[in-house]
């Protein structure tokens, strides 16, 4: 059953619904009043440091064990998003399987457009790795744009023959770029977050004129062949159900 915060941020969106006129500023100060439904626990220690030039956060629990590490990367469609939106659900992910949670503060478009996401991305895990972590120990793990950004990881890590994850987890994967699917529209209705415009208007920060077909921008299209198992999740009322 969803939980009452779950409530509390759906009734919040529905009530303020984002103006056509909204700015990229605008759409990011939004966003980061997110995170004030979703304190985090007194037992959760938050440490912010810096993977290659890339910010992260350590995010430790009671129940983390220091060997083994969720590597998460945030959702916001490549354009919004932050260390601050998603520390709550990685403290929960990292208190769940046991883990040390390490979220990853990429760039964002379109200040910074494909492919940077990516390269501060792989960055991160190989100076994890560089670090003396296991990759049999770590999981990397994305909601949304996030999710879409963990197989493009992936996918990049093992083009240049790194040694890979254990796993990953998508949370709503955005994987089509292209926006080719009927879920798009057939659920534009019910879908409490995102709208199809969303999805056009962010695809374009973040590829600017590049092909949208590209299989890092849109790893539906890419060949997954040789990766880790992948766990994904995604509701029946999301514009993202078919990616």
């Amino acid at each position: 059953m969803p939980s009452q915060q779950f409530h509390s941020l759906i009734a919040m969106v529905r009530a303020r619904p984002v103006s056509p006129d909204a700015t990229l500023s605008d759409l990011r100060d939004r966003f980061e009043l997110v995170s004030d439904l979703f304190p985090l626990a007194d037992d959760v220690t938050v440490l912010a440091t810096q993977a290659d030039g890339v910010p992260v956060e350590w995010i430790d629990t009671p129940e983390s064990r220091p060997a083994e590490v969720l590597l998460f990367l945030h959702g916001g469609g490549y354009a919004v998003g932050s260390l601050n939106t998603h520390r709550h659900l990685v403290a929960d992910l990292a208190r769940a399987g046991h883990l040390r949670g390490l979220s990853t503060g990429y760039r964002l478009a379109p200040e910074h457009p494909f492919p940077a996401a990516i390269e501060d991305a792989a960055a991160v895990y190989r100076w994890l790795v560089n670090e003396g972590i296991d990759p049999a120990r770590i999981v990397i793990a994305g909601d949304s744009a996030g999710g879409g950004l963990t197989l493009a990881t992936l996918l990049t890590l093992r083009d240049a023959g790194d040694a890979l994850p254990a796993a990953a987890v998508l949370l709503s994967p955005w994987t089509d770029l292209a926006a080719t699917s009927e879920s798009i529209t057939a659920k534009a209705a019910v879908d409490p977050m995102l709208t199809p415009d969303d999805l056009h208007k962010y695809a374009a920060w973040y590829l600017g004129d590049r092909d949208r077909n590209d299989p890092l921008a849109s790893p539906l299209y890419a060949d997954l062949a040789g990766l880790p198992p992948l766990l994904i999740h995604v509701g029946t009322a999301e514009i993202l159900l078919d990616d």
